[in-house]
């Protein structure tokens, strides 16, 4: 990632409740960027125990949870209540976006920080292609602390190794299955490196596949335009099933067959974020040949 010296991008992930994208917040001036709440009841929210009401805030809202229907871009200015907020409207296309963001940014005489609350709406929506490219919109305007906020779920964690070349980090990430993934790398390095490259093709792969026990070569032909070969998924199967995400089918002579039956999405949502963390720890995102 290429970033000023004063830039720090972080992403903080939550499974089971909204990101934590406030906390540490001091008083000050704020971007904030809203995809999952409104206007309304982010502001409330920064009376809570884990921030102060900055003195200073404008907001680019690209949520359905707005000021009436959007058609084109609106902004007010309310200075008695130090809130400048622009209207976008739900899941704004990433020109629209940045160039909301940089008119935000530039009513400020420092830098400001940045925050955008939760991916996850926008990727569900748009596809993590375009929450991706929102992500690099948003940090290559900012010039300062950027916190990035996701809600882990199945559909929206594959947007997190899509983002890792614009961050610097990822917080949040459950502790326990950290700690099953730094276990399988130390073990089995092989496997991991496998599953830390190629989890989210597993998990297309898993959720196309028609069949409850297949082998990896049938879960292979469930996909379009795969990166892995059979071999390769197959490891990656494998990966996933010593991190808790499926099971192998009883005890088989020949290939493993795979029990898709066991196949738990929530799991894959908070390992997939606990793999991505540790490919941004400074690992190869390549596995080690065998």
């Amino acid at each position: 990632m290429t970033t000023s010296a004063a830039r720090d991008v972080t992403v903080r992930v939550s499974h089971g409740g909204r990101p934590p994208v406030r906390r540490g917040s001091e008083p000050g001036a704020v971007v904030s960027v809203l995809f999952g709440e409104g206007l309304e009841a982010w502001r409330r929210g920064w009376s809570g125990p884990d921030s102060e009401t900055p003195e200073r805030e404008a907001v680019v809202v690209g949520s359905d949870i707005s000021r009436g229907t959007a058609t084109a871009t609106s902004t007010r200015v309310l200075p008695d209540r130090g809130l400048a907020y622009t209207v976008l409207g739900q899941a704004p296309d990433v020109d629209r976006l940045s160039e909301a963001v940089s008119d935000a940014l530039e009513g400020f005489d420092a830098e400001p920080r940045v925050i955008v609350d939760d991916l996850a709406p926008l990727v569900v929506e748009r596809g993590a292609s375009a929450a991706a490219d929102a992500v690099e919109a948003i940090t290559t305007a900012a010039d300062g602390r950027v916190v990035v906020g996701c809600s882990l779920t199945p559909d929206s964690v594959s947007v997190l190794p899509r983002v890792l070349e614009f961050v610097d980090g990822i917080d949040g990430v459950d502790p326990e299955v950290a700690a099953v993934v730094a276990r399988l790398q130390r073990e089995d390095p092989t496997t991991f490196g496998y599953t830390r490259r190629y989890w989210t093709e597993a998990q297309r792969g898993i959720e196309s596949c028609t069949r409850n026990y297949p082998q990896s070569k049938q879960v292979h032909a469930a996909l379009t335009g795969p990166e892995t070969t059979p071999r390769t998924l197959g490891a990656t199967l494998s990966g996933l099933v010593s991190l808790g995400v499926l099971e192998t089918w009883g005890e088989t002579v020949g290939p493993t067959r795979y029990d898709l039956t066991a196949y738990d999405p929530d799991r894959l949502a908070v390992v997939g974020a606990a793999l991505t963390a540790a490919s941004s720890d400074g690992g190869s995102d390549r596995p080690v040949e065998e």
